[in-house]
Order: C-alpha cells, then structure tokens, then sequence
C-alpha cells in the first residue's frame, strides 16, 4: 500500500486515508485508480475521504446483512429475530462512529475481518453438520474468496515491486499484475457465491427444491421448483 500523497488530477488533492497500489491518474485525468472495482468506484476514482467511507462502510453493513441470514436460515417463514437484529445494527452503529472518530484503516479492516471470520464459522458448521452435500459451493466461495485477500496482501507488500515491474513489460501484462483490481474481482465472486449457498440453505430448509444452474454453462444461478406437498 502507498502512503497517501498529494498527486493532483482533475478530483485535486488526495484527502483518503489509504492510497493502494494503483498508480494514480495513469490512464486518465479524471480517475486517480483506474476502475479497480465498481463497487467501490467513486473512491477509487476520486480518492477522497468521503468516498472512501463511501466505500468501506457499506463493506460493514452488508457483511452483518450475510451475518443475520446465515443465523437466520434455520428459522420458520416470517419470523424475526430482535435480539440478534439490535446486535448487528448496534455493532455497525459502533463501527462507525469509531471509524470517523479515528480514522484508521487498520480497525475498519479488523472489524470487517471479524465478520467475515463469523460467516466462515457458521458456514463450515453448516456444511459438516447440516448440509454436507453443500461443501463444494461453501468451500469454492471461502477458497475464492481467501485468494483475493491473499493477492491483495501480496499487492500490498510488494507494490515498489510490482509498479518497477509494470514499467519494464507492455500494458497487456502489466494490467494482469494489479492484484488489488483482482482482489474485487474474486472477492466480489466470492461473495455471490456465497449468496447462493445462504440461499440454497434457506430455501432447502424450507423445503423448496433448489438446483444450481450454469447460465451459459459458466455462470452459477439457483433455480427453485414448488414447494414438497404433504
């Protein structure tokens, strides 16, 4: 990760606590980090603070959205937990409010871990005691997953490295070595598969008969057939 410094383009100094790897403005005037991910978009392309909360705080939001799902997935039709709600909201309240207050990175990353660390929990507990025919999906998302996290971190330890590198080798290769952009790429799939395996758990308990499908015969989609009649 690179020091956030005062490179200027067309959204003018940087303001953003974290500057990645990316160099900055080297494709275009008008975005510092060339479209890394389109979630998080308007950090990438501005780098300014505002976006990056933009960016990071809905990571912690939607995180405790999977959390109350995977929780949830056992219960009956309708049915709302209060507790565990007041829990999650309470905790992203917390994050936060902190988050502004100090405005360090390291504790947003902390606690984001420790969500995702609690869905990995409670889907290893599903798979080995529940739904073993499910390892497959659970342990695809987790193993695509774990292999953004380890190219972003490899991004992050050797970025000096990497940015000499790209100077040395035409752009198509070069664009193959920005690991932060894989880090969205495969953690974003990641997560949609992990989607479909919260609702293959849930509609399976519900006595739906999902299927997995392949769109195309490459993308995963779950497909529903009526419900089991008594």
């Amino acid at each position: 990760m690179a020091p956030a410094a005062d490179r200027k383009g067309y959204w003018g100094p940087t303001t953003s606590t974290l500057d990645w790897c990316e160099e900055n403005y080297a494709v275009t005037w008008y975005i510092a980090e060339f479209l890394v991910g389109m979630g998080s978009w308007c950090f990438h392309m501005t780098l300014k603070y505002e976006m990056q909360l933009l960016d990071e705080l809905p990571m912690i939001y939607s995180c405790c959205i999977f959390v109350y799902c995977m929780f949830e997935c056992f219960k009956i039709k309708n049915s709302v937990n209060y507790h565990l709600l007041f829990t999650l909201v309470l905790f992203s309240l917390i994050v936060t409010t902190v988050y502004l207050k100090v405005k360090e990175p390291i504790f947003h990353q902390v606690m984001y871990g420790m969500l995702v660390f609690t869905l990995v929990l409670r889907s290893i507990y599903i798979v080995t005691w529940v739904y073993p025919w499910l390892r497959g999906l659970g342990y695809t998302s987790l193993g695509i997953f774990l292999l953004g996290f380890f190219l972003w971190n490899i991004d992050n330890i050797f970025c000096d490295s990497l940015r000499n590198f790209r100077k040395k080798v035409p752009p198509i290769i070069g664009i193959t070595t920005q690991f932060h952009a894989w880090w969205h790429i495969l953690t974003g799939l990641g997560s949609y598969l992990h989607i479909l395996f919260s609702l293959y758990t849930r509609t399976l308990y519900l006595k739906y008969r999902p299927k997995v499908k392949f769109l195309f015969g490459i993308w995963p989609v779950i497909l529903f057939e009526p419900l089991r009649k008594h």
